[in-house]
């Protein structure tokens, strides 16, 4: 489509503008290969510059050619190799058609041919700067007007896997959510914000649907994971008998001391510690991995699923690789978003 206007403008508009856009095309990608050592850059750029070259000679040329006009031969000048016989011919066609003019009539002379008239090479050398600011201007304003080209990278995003067939404990658990479900409500844009780390975008997301362990298969328990370069963050659903006083019970009696109780949304919560798991895998011919070692301390935040604590809970738990952990009252901003995002279900 450019190419076609460009054919249709005038030659002294159109070879200047073809000019001034190789020539800063050229010296730009030029500019850039040098500096990023590209030679494909550098080869573009040449490609540029030698298409410049070839229309400044088309130019030159155009303007020798209109200083030095070809000189018109004289009237009733011979022409060289014209043969003599050709002149008696037309000397002796010339009386004959005199006497064959019709009567009355009177004998026309052709006059001198007016010259045509050229075009204004100023006027078009002006229309050309115009019509290059034009563009120059449209470019300019380009960026501000066209949606900017966001070339950072955008963060993960939860799998729409509906086809998944559920384990059998999610059936008879009729208010059971899917780790598909877990996954969008945990996934938030202020994620990363709530963590304290508001620069930082999801590298990885995912939910699935599990079962608890030592239960045979019979509790569901989907989650959802969360990854970014600071913090990892889970969230679970057991679905199991257990409240949450039972629960903190157990745990007291284990000895565990980093145990904090709370209301959050209206429900019963507890805080809890403890080291994640850190297991290595060897895909090599050598051996099967490593042994299973603890791995950073995590903190959870567990959650009763209902204010009248009757069983089971939403856990949230945090990790880094360095150890480090946010305060507690990251982990309770975080629930009491997710958990109104969580939908509620009687029957599936």
């Amino acid at each position: 489509m450019l190419g076609f206007l460009l054919r249709l403008l005038p030659f002294w508009v159109r070879e200047p503008l073809l000019i001034v856009i190789g020539s800063v095309l050229g010296v730009r990608i030029m500019y850039l290969a040098v500096r990023d050592h590209d030679q494909v850059a550098a080869l573009l750029g040449v490609v540029f510059l030698v298409f410049t070259a070839i229309r400044v000679y088309v130019v030159v040329r155009a303007l020798r050619a209109r200083r030095n006009p070809q000189t018109r031969p004289q009237p009733g000048a011979q022409a060289q190799g014209q043969p003599h016989a050709q002149t008696q011919a037309q000397t002796q066609a010339q009386p004959l058609a005199q006497t064959h003019t019709p009567a009355g009539a009177v004998g026309t002379h052709p006059g001198p041919v007016a010259p045509q008239k050229e075009p204004n090479v100023w006027g078009q050398a002006l229309a050309a700067v115009a019509l290059f600011g034009a563009l120059g201007g449209a470019l300019w304003l380009a960026p501000q007007v066209l949606p900017a080209d966001d070339s950072t990278p955008k963060p993960a995003s939860c799998s729409d896997d509906e086809d998944e067939k559920l384990p059998k404990a999610f059936k008879e658990t009729p208010q059971a959510v899917t780790g598909e479900e877990l996954c969008k409500a945990l996934n938030r844009p202020d994620l990363a914000q709530l963590l304290g780390t508001p620069g930082e975008t999801a590298t990885t997301v995912s939910g699935s649907n599990n079962t608890a362990a030592l239960t045979d298969g019979k509790v569901a328990e989907p989650e959802a994971e969360v990854r970014f370069d600071t913090y990892t963050v889970n969230v679970s659903a057991t679905y199991n008998k257990l409240s949450t006083a039972q629960y903190v019970k157990l745990m007291k009696i284990g000895g565990d001391k980093n145990v904090k109780t709370l209301t959050v949304l209206g429900r019963p919560a507890v805080y809890s510690s403890d080291h994640t798991m850190k297991l290595q895998i060897n895909l090599g011919s050598g051996g099967t991995g490593g042994p299973v070692e603890q791995g950073p301390l995590a903190r959870t935040l567990s959650v009763a699923l209902d204010g009248k604590d009757r069983g089971g809970s939403y856990d949230f738990t945090v990790w880094s690789e360095s150890g480090a952990l946010p305060d507690d009252s990251v982990l309770l901003h975080i629930a009491e978003k997710v958990i109104p995002a969580i939908p509620e279900r009687t029957a599936r």
